[in-house]
């Protein structure tokens, strides 16, 4: 049984998180996906989510392709999979070849985990409907 781990914020739920899902539960047997706690994304990206975590959690959990979801509490991913063990991890191809994508590489090389990137939705991000949202909300905060 081939494991595999989809780790995301999955903030603003949009087609690009349910592409990558689906793209990686044809790649596997039993899907993981691994939900970034409020807490590390403010320690990683600098923000929190629009979301909550347990929203999250509960979002994710009912999408069709996860078999498991999970809240990702710590830093290092190599810490994740000690827990779960799984055989192969996705990310999405912004990570193929930049600095973080390589380090992950490399960590996880030495565990025997392949990380196997897929086409990122240019179309449609989190960052663009974050930037959309809050000037939609200063938009109101200013009309005030």
């Amino acid at each position: 049984m081939r494991i595999g781990y989809a780790p995301g914020a999955y903030d603003l739920f949009h087609i690009g998180h349910l592409n990558i899902l689906r793209h990686a539960k044809s790649r596997c047997d039993f899907l993981i996906a691994g939900v970034v706690s409020d807490e590390m994304l403010e320690l990683t990206k600098g923000a929190r989510p629009f979301i909550p975590l347990a929203e999250r959690l509960e979002i994710v959990s009912h999408i069709d392709v996860v078999d498991r979801a999970v809240a990702e509490v710590v830093p290092d991913k190599v810490d994740t999979w000690r827990e779960l063990r799984f055989d192969v991890l996705f990310k999405g191809d912004d990570w193929r070849g930049t600095p973080k994508g390589i380090r992950l590489e490399q960590d996880f090389a030495e565990h025997g985990v392949e990380i196997e990137y897929f086409p990122y939705t240019i179309h449609t991000s989190s960052t663009q409907l974050r930037r959309a949202l809050t000037a939609a909300t200063e938009g109101r905060s200013a009309a005030v």
